[in-house]
């Protein structure tokens, strides 16, 4: 499905040649979110930041049969019920374990129907993270796609750090129309630079050319993968604004629709749910976790969700919950 929604420059406005950034800008949006988000986020979260990279400080090394006295709270379900033999996960200890940002900046992330862009929002959520994750002695890297993957950040710790990440995100040129989306290649070039096991955080819309969700899924067998899907309410609902002009986002192409039909609207409606559900879907066989990130979101309510998603998810790794069908079989 297209991203046909796309806010139009003004005259003023020239997407080719952006204004230049101030080396200070990144520092005051920092200095913002740390103020009017982690801030909030210290006092919810209580200092429980263990959860923001689940397994952090250990690295599965191997799966063996279990054996008598071994803590079952280590047991592999899935391989439990494949092999209809108990396994056990045996892990080391890996004190280097890095978060790695894979960012999708293609032309359709910077859409936004309100005040804010999808581009903005997976920004200052990355720039949150970060944060948090190099004040707890975390380091950070960062993979970045425009038309293709044209930068890399190596991984690093510090404040500092998060500063040059922050810059390079708000320097970077209004994207141009041109190619659809290949996630994939994003996905492929993490997975051949990114050698030992990290946390990948993949924040993208997910418009992209299909062909993406094995990548994904490989990239998951060796990392910790967590997919942050970010979206505007427009590309969900499209609302009575009666003859509108909708552009794809990602190659220009215009198409002149009428809003007041009801018939369109619902249309409109069953194609971005069909998205939507297929999209789970594949997130689901993938097998990473994922996380939805709107434009009209509170991010602080999104940390949050994502962190009470990653303690239900460490209580079932940890032997706190038995699938279903292994209840139901035993």
């Amino acid at each position: 499905m297209k991203n046909w929604l796309r806010r139009t420059p003004k005259a003023s406005e020239n997407p080719a040649e952006p204004p230049p950034v101030p080396a200070a800008g990144a520092e005051r949006v920092l200095r913002r979110l740390e103020w009017t988000v982690i801030r909030r986020l210290d006092g919810l979260l209580q200092g429980d930041y263990r959860t923001l990279m689940r397994g952090a400080g250990l690295d599965l090394a191997d799966l063996r049969e279990y054996q008598h006295q071994d803590d079952v709270r280590h047991i592999d379900w899935n391989v439990t019920a494949r092999t209809d033999t108990p396994h056990v996960r045996v892990f080391t200890e890996d004190r280097e374990m890095a978060a790695w940002f894979l960012m999708d900046l293609s032309p359709s992330v910077d859409f936004g129907s309100g005040e804010q862009r999808k581009r903005n929002v997976s920004a200052e959520f990355v720039a949150v993270l970060a944060r948090m994750l190099t004040r707890h002695g975390n380091r950070i890297g960062a993979l970045l796609y425009g038309s293709g993957v044209d930068t890399v950040i190596p991984t690093r710790g510090g404040r500092r750090h998060v500063l040059h990440l922050l810059h390079t995100l708000q320097a970077r040129p209004t994207p141009q129309e041109g190619a659809p989306t290949r996630l994939r290649d994003l996905l492929d070039s993490a997975a051949g630079l990114i050698k030992r096991r990290s946390t990948v955080f993949v924040v993208s819309d997910f418009i992209s050319e299909p062909g993406w969700e094995r990548s994904l899924a490989l990239l998951a067998q060796r990392h910790e993968v967590v997919a942050v899907r970010v979206l505007d309410p427009l590309e969900l609902h499209l609302p009575d604004l009666g003859l509108l002009t909708l552009r794809d986002a990602e190659t220009g192409e215009q198409l002149l629709v009428d809003t007041h039909d009801a018939g369109f609207r619902k249309r409109f409606a069953r194609i971005a749910a069909q998205r939507e559900a297929e999209l789970r879907q594949a997130l689901v066989l993938a097998g990473v976790d994922a996380l939805e990130l709107s434009t009209d979101a509170d991010l602080v309510d999104a940390v949050i969700r994502f962190t009470e998603m990653r303690k239900r998810r460490t209580r079932l790794a940890a032997g706190g919950g038995m699938p279903a069908h292994l209840k139901q079989a035993a």
